[in-house]
Formats: structure tokens, sequence, C-alpha cells
């Protein structure tokens, strides 16, 4: 406190005698008057020097070609010293991550993870680190090195792991909410050797293929086991039974309708025969199904019904043959069953076919309507316990032994056939307002010709050669209608040009 005060005095000490200093020597010829005018005389000339400077500045520039500044000057005989100061702020943010493991069986052992220690030890793991992915990047961020993948493909390894992490997850969530307890699926498929056989099928493989319950295929082939079908059988991957049913396909829609549900009850005495457990799906081999189907047949306790849209055209049907009220509201061409208010089956849903009676397809290939049957056996699913001989005590009394069906040699049209009442029948599908199934009948001519197996043997002859190809036959083949078109289409070379292409550089004329 002392020395502060002391200081004080002796500052306005310094100041009063500062003062009377100036007071006292204000005078003209004072040398602090002398001093003022000398400054006053200095201002003038150094205002112009500067702008002698601009002058010569701007006569670099133009001599230059680029801005010659003076501030150049200023920076070379300037005794000032710039200081700049940086600043930096360092932000550190904290984040929680919640990380879900998934463990699954490796092929291999997995490498060992390092604990990155602080300070010192984590440079050492990072120069590690870099050095050890130096044979496949030289790219480096800060003490992290850059891993490239090499171009195209990736690690095959890591591929499969990722995909075995997918699998797993997958797994996972229709374990939490998929079926608990998912029953076994039978599928009856008819089917004969033809033109569409391995375009049909090879849909259905596909689509048997994703569903994630097991699957026991019966497929059942008019005129006896071919090799076409047994090559596609055999490569799809899918649980199968190839029966042979010796009746042969006819080529008449109606006949053909008939044999194949003869079909089908062979397929249903095979299961009685083998007591085979699971529900029992008829999928024909040119219908068209969605996967949420199979999480839906689930649900049935004996015998349910899906409805199924019909793709029986591509365009509308001809409107003079439609009534005024189904002009206003043109029918729906779904088949399946039809529920009340409160979700009970109150009755079916049929495909209106009276508008294509008169240009529906008789015979199999024929450019024009194919109507399906009055209820499609794809339509219904069933307990294939329903049909077993040693479930009589346990089965409903409204179900019908397969052995009385058909024994007199009546036809059976659907499955309705099978049971007594059939006011049982369960709705799917929110009681029948969810398509996932789709009827469609689309075959080429019964005497339209197939490679066997789709193999091509002997290779195919030649009927567009190509111009350019690196193959040697096929330019002979071309023989010299090419070389003609080669000659036609050549611009010819002027003389001039050729003349002094064979003149030696140096030549003159």
């Amino acid at each position: 406190m002392f020395h502060s005060n002391h200081g004080t005095r002796r500052s306005a000490a310094a100041v009063r005698s500062s003062t009377s200093g100036g007071l006292e020597g204000g005078g003209v010829g004072s040398p602090a008057a002398s001093s003022a005018s000398e400054g006053s005389s200095f201002r003038p000339s150094a205002s112009t020097f500067w702008l002698l400077l601009h002058g010569l500045c701007c006569l670099i520039s133009l001599f230059l070609g680029f801005r010659f500044s003076r501030l150049i000057f200023v920076l070379l005989f300037s005794n000032t010293i710039y200081t700049y100061t940086t600043t930096t702020t360092t932000t550190i943010t904290s984040t929680r991550t919640e990380t879900l493991t998934v463990s699954f069986p490796l092929t291999h052992t997995p490498p060992i993870e390092t604990a990155v220690k602080p300070n010192n030890s984590a440079i050492e793991l990072s120069d590690k680190m870099l050095n050890q992915g130096s044979s496949h990047s030289q790219v480096v961020v800060g003490r992290h090195g850059i891993r490239i993948r090499p171009w195209p493909h990736p690690d095959p390894t890591e591929v499969m792991r990722a995909h075995q992490i997918i699998v797993r997850v997958q797994q996972e969530q229709r374990k939490w909410y998929g079926v608990k307890s998912p029953r076994p699926l039978i599928v009856i498929t008819p089917t004969y050797a033809r033109t569409f056989q391995a375009l049909h099928l090879t849909g259905l493989i596909h689509c048997l293929r994703n569903v994630p319950y097991p699957v026991t295929w019966i497929v059942v082939e008019a005129g006896g086991v071919t090799n076409e079908t047994a090559s596609l059988l055999a490569r799809s991957r899918v649980q199968f039974l190839h029966i042979p049913f010796h009746e042969k396909m006819p080529v008449e829609w109606a006949e053909r309708h008939l044999t194949e549900n003869r079909m089908r009850l062979l397929g249903l005495r095979v299961i009685r025969e083998r007591n085979m457990d699971g529900i029992v799906l008829f999928a024909d081999d040119s219908n068209v199904h969605s996967l949420d189907l199979f999480d839906e047949i689930q649900k049935v306790q004996w015998m349910g019904s899906v409805s199924v849209g019909i793709l029986a055209h591509s365009g509308g049907p001809d409107r003079t043959l439609l009534t005024e009220d189904e002009k206003l509201n043109p029918p729906i061409p779904v088949q399946g069953p039809a529920c009340n208010s409160s979700g009970h089956l109150i009755g079916w849903h049929t495909f209106n076919s009276i508008p294509y009676s008169e240009k529906s397809a008789t015979f199999v290939g024929e450019s024009a309507t194919v109507l399906p049957g009055k209820m499609e056996w794809s339509g219904f699913v069933f307990n294939a316990r329903m049909i077993w001989k040693e479930a009589e005590e346990g089965r409903p009394e409204w179900v019908k032994d397969l052995d009385k069906i058909g024994e007199n040699g009546e036809e059976i049209e659907s499955p309705l056939a099978l049971v007594n009442d059939a006011s049982f029948v369960e709705p799917l599908g929110d009681c029948g307002k969810k398509v996932m199934l789709w009827w469609m009948r689309v075959e080429a001519r019964a005497d339209s010709k197939f490679p066997p197996g789709w193999i091509i043997d002997p290779p195919l002859e030649i009927v567009v050669p190509s111009k350019r190809t690196p193959w040697q036959e096929s330019d002979d083949l071309a023989g010299g209608k090419l070389e003609q078109d080669d000659r036609r289409f050549t611009r010819p070379k002027s003389r001039s040009s050729s003349k002094r292409k064979n003149t030696l550089p140096g030549q003159d004329n």
C-alpha cells in the first residue's frame, strides 16, 4: 500500500513539471516551437515520397505483368516485429454406445484383440497397426493407417462372417416375433414334361428354398418319371419325393383340371401311407406364392382357406357381356372365403367366368383366356393328421375318410370334398382380405419343341455372322460379303496424303 501511494505522488510531480516547462518555453523562439515547425515541414515530404513510391510500383507492375505492391518495401525496411498468436480450443465429447454381441461358430480362430493403453502404449500400438497394414495401404491419417481393400472383391472371409451375422440376427428376430412352434410343410405339386416346365418349376424351387420351415416336396408327374423333371429336382436342394402318375396329361384344359385333381389325391394317399406330419399345401408349378403365405398357414388347426388372385387375362373383359351392375362395380378376380363383420365364414367368393365362357381356351397353348376351376386346390391348406388312419379318434367328425373319396369313380373338383360340413373351414389371411397367392396359367403349344433339359447339343447354327470377332471360323463363313462391305464403307485415301506418306523426312521437291 505504501509503495503504490509513493508511485502515485511521483507521477503527479512529473506531470506538473512537464506542464510548467511547456508554459515557460512556449514562445516562438523556444526549442519546442522549432521542433513543431520541423515536423510540419516533414509531413509533405513524406506524402510525396509515398506517392512517388506508389508510381514506381505501378510501373514495375506494368513491366513485370503482375501486381507489385509498395507494401513489400514496408515489410523489407520496417523494424516493427509482428507477433501472431494462435489459440487452439479442444472439445472432448463423451459418447455412450450400446453394442449387441452375437456369437456364432467360426471356421477359424479370430484374431486376439489387444486393449489400447494410454500414453506411450497407444502410440506404440498404432505404429504396430500401421506397419502391419503397410502392405495394403500407405495412406496415413495422424497415427492410424487407412486400410484400402484390394479391388474389385472384398475379403471373402469377412463377407461370409457378415452373412452369418445377418442369418443369426434373422433367426433371433424370428424366434422372438415369428411363429413360436412352427410345423413342417408338405407341398404337393402336379406337373408333366413340357416346354414351360423348366420355367415354372425353377420359380417354385426358388420360392421353396426361401421358406424358413422344414419342407417336404411331393412332386407327382404325369406320364411317368422323366429325366427333365428329375434333373430339376436334383438341383433344387429341397427334400422331395418324385412320384410317377401313369396317365398322360391331356391337351384339353377341362380334362387337364380333372387329371391334376387325381394327381393331388395320389399325393394325399402317399402322406396317409407314410404318416407324414405337417401342414399340407397345394402349390401348382405355374402359381406365384408370397413368403407371407407360409407364415400365415401356420395358424391353421385342421383346415383353412386363403384368397387366391386369379390372373386369367391381361386386359379387361368385353364390357358388352357384362350387366349394368357389373359395369358400375366390376367383379374382383379373387377366389376365397367370405366373412361377416364378426370374422366368421359365411360363404365363398368365386371367380365369375360367365363373361369368358364363349372366349375361353379349350386346348393347352391356345391364345385365349384360361379359366380356373370352381374352387382351386391351391386356396386350401389342412393338417396332415386329418387324413391319417391312426388319427381316427382325434379327428373331427366333419372330416371324411380319404379311402371313401373317389371309390366309385366320381371326380373330385375341390378339397371341400374332404369334409362333410364346409362351415368348419378356418378363413386365413385376415379373413380372406389379404391375397398372398396368385393363380396363373401360361403354357406353350402342346406340339412345341424344346431341347431335352434345355441343354443345346450340338451347338447352335450361325444365323447372323458377327462382323468383328476373335473367332476365325465366323469370318470365313461370312465370305466375301464382309470384304465388300468393308470396301464400300472404307474412305479412300487421297493422292496428296499417300504422296506425303511415301516422302522421306528431309526430302523436299
